[in-house]
């Protein structure tokens, strides 16, 4: 699965990720254009897989639940109730609502790619 993202998200090769190079970030569109040309599918099916994946990624984390992809990391909700706070301009006290924010964690294959190390050796799977 890592190998599969690696190939798709590294900076080898075509123009889209030349420019990407020059910024350090990949766009949506570009995300796209790499699943497209690596899975030899139409860019139009490859926006449908994309969406879909994100759609379904989405949905998860609106009902509340948590999402590992193994190797790569794992999205929860995180929740956090309401609290008195102070707005830093006027140092007036201000109510702050509670609510709920996405977080990521990475996995340790992610993270020893993106650090050029040696990713861990995979387990069971």
């Amino acid at each position: 699965m890592i190998a599969q993202l690696r190939g798709i998200l590294t900076n080898e090769g075509n123009e889209a990720d030349a420019k990407r190079n020059q910024r350090g970030v990949m766009t949506k569109s570009e995300l796209i254009e790499a699943v497209a040309e690596r899975s030899n599918i139409t860019k139009s099916r490859a926006e449908l897989v994309v969406n879909c994946v994100f759609d379904a990624m989405t949905s998860a984390l609106e009902r509340g639940d948590g999402i590992e992809i193994r190797g790569y990391g794992s999205f929860t909700v995180r929740h956090y109730q309401a609290y008195d706070g102070r707005n830093p301009r006027t140092g007036k006290a201000v109510s702050v609502p509670e609510k709920r924010l996405p977080f990521f964690k990475v996995g340790k294959e992610l993270k020893a790619l993106v650090n050029d190390e040696e990713p861990p050796a995979a387990s069971g799977e």
